[in-house]
């Protein structure tokens, strides 16, 4: 594929990958860094000197920030967002949305201009170092990612429970937890338009060529699980509110599953086989095998209500089966810190921390009256279909923005500058 190139590894010296990223709540698969380009080499003669300089100046920023901002963010996960510097995170996804609108300018009506800078990008998941290809929408769709990963170690710090005033149980607070679920949706929304509006305008065999950080299964991956944990916080939420009812704690259990399949769907075949990329593929399988206990343990409970022997029968193995998955999860979880860059899961809180303490209490007490079902094979055997709810948490509706003003006032003539605009510029 002469349109793209991809360096495989070497010395590892353009790797952010350490060896402990601390306490996770919310995975990010390593961050894609922007490396210099040259657009005066690579159009000087068919752009104006300040449409150069503009897309020059607003590159190198995302450059520079996102090369000290993502080695720090993939080190440590402890720390509070103020501590961190979260307004560094801010600035470089606002560094993004300069630059975006000018870098669109370059795909316009089919713009040959597209193909004449050739982009650069150090992948994480993939097993090539990087990836250069002369498509500026490969440089959109890798701006689009990174936005979207800014916004899960957002997440992730919002979600990193702190000591409560008595110094007894951690906590993350309600107003974290809301501004958590937006944060969470508007990356699914990025990533959506990634596939809906990015990925259709590249060429099969350029899509084909992508380094997997950017394939679309990866991307729809990272989208449902965004959504998945978005649910998971509803669920928590509704857990400790005195007025959500069982069937509705069931169907946001039940909703968060599927995300999680959909997940494990899109990712399961890829060749994720580097660190960063099996890590992903542990967190995702982690989180369904969770969710699927959380799923388990209000279907039970709402069996349990009914009148018959049935009824009562099947919530025994769907508790059974609750209980069974939570061992599960537990050594799905250990898979997951245990995989390279090493990590640690933050004190328990939310929907877990509720649920650790319930589901083997609640599913003890129903081995008592039908042990014949307490075996692994038997549970998984007579535990009742879940039911299926309609997915209710979207991703955000991102749009790309509009092309910058900038691009308005180019006087082209056939791919040449007009004359009264380079004396313009001149002077």
């Amino acid at each position: 594929m002469g349109c793209l190139v991809s360096t495989p590894k070497e010395s590892g010296v353009n790797r952010r990958r350490p060896g402990n990223i601390g306490d996770v709540s919310v995975y990010v698969p390593g961050f894609r860094i922007p490396k210099p380009v040259d657009f005066f080499q690579s159009m000087g003669d068919h752009l104006s000197k300040s449409i150069l300089e503009r897309l020059s100046a607003l590159r190198t920023r995302v450059v520079v920030m996102a090369g000290q901002e993502a080695p720090t963010v993939t080190r440590t996960r402890r720390r509070s967002a103020t501590q961190h510097g979260g307004s560094t995170l801010s600035d470089l996804h606002q560094a993004l949305e300069d630059y975006l609108p000018v870098l669109l300018g370059l795909v316009k009506d089919g713009s040959q201009f597209q193909y004449r800078v050739q982009f650069v990008w150090v992948n994480q998941e993939d097993d090539a170092d990087e990836t250069s290809m002369p498509n500026a929408w490969y440089e959109v769709l890798s701006v689009l990612h990174l936005m979207a990963m800014l916004s899960l170690s957002q997440a992730n710090l919002l979600l990193l429970p702190k000591s409560s005033a008595d110094g007894y149980q951690a906590k993350v607070s309600e107003e974290n937890r809301r501004a958590c679920i937006d944060i969470l949706l508007r990356a699914a929304g990025y990533l959506d338009c990634a596939v809906r509006q990015v990925l259709p305008q590249l060429p099969t065999e350029v899509r084909r060529s992508l380094p997997v950080d950017l394939a679309e299964g990866v991307l729809r991956a990272l989208c449902l699980q965004a959504l998945g944990q978005g649910v998971d916080i509803q669920l928590g939420m509704a857990i400790d509110s005195a007025k959500a009812t069982l069937a509705v704690k069931r169907r946001l259990a039940c909703e968060m599953v599927k995300y999680w399949q959909q997940a494990q769907d899109n990712i399961m075949n890829l060749p994720l086989a580097n660190g960063w990329g099996e890590k992903h593929r542990f967190f995702i399988k982690w989180r369904f095998v969770e969710a699927k206990a959380a799923a388990y343990y209000y279907h039970g409970l709402i069996l349990d209500e009914g009148n018959t022997e049935k009824s009562h029968g099947m919530a025994v193995a769907a508790l059974q089966a609750a209980d069974e998955y939570f061992k599960e999860s537990k050594r799905a979880s250990e898979a997951f810190n245990a995989a390279a860059p090493l990590s640690r899961n933050p004190p328990l809180w939310g929907t877990m921390k509720y649920l650790s303490e319930k589901i083997p209490k609640d599913s003890s007490s129903k081995v008592r009256i039908n042990r014949d079902l307490y075996s692994y094979e038997r549970i998984m055997e007579t535990a009742p279909t879940l039911p299926d709810f309609a997915l209710a948490l979207k991703p955000d509706e991102y749009q790309l923005p509009s092309v910058h003003s900038c691009w308005h006032e180019e006087n082209l003539s056939r791919g040449q500058i007009g004359t009264d605009q380079i004396t313009g510029d001149r002077r």
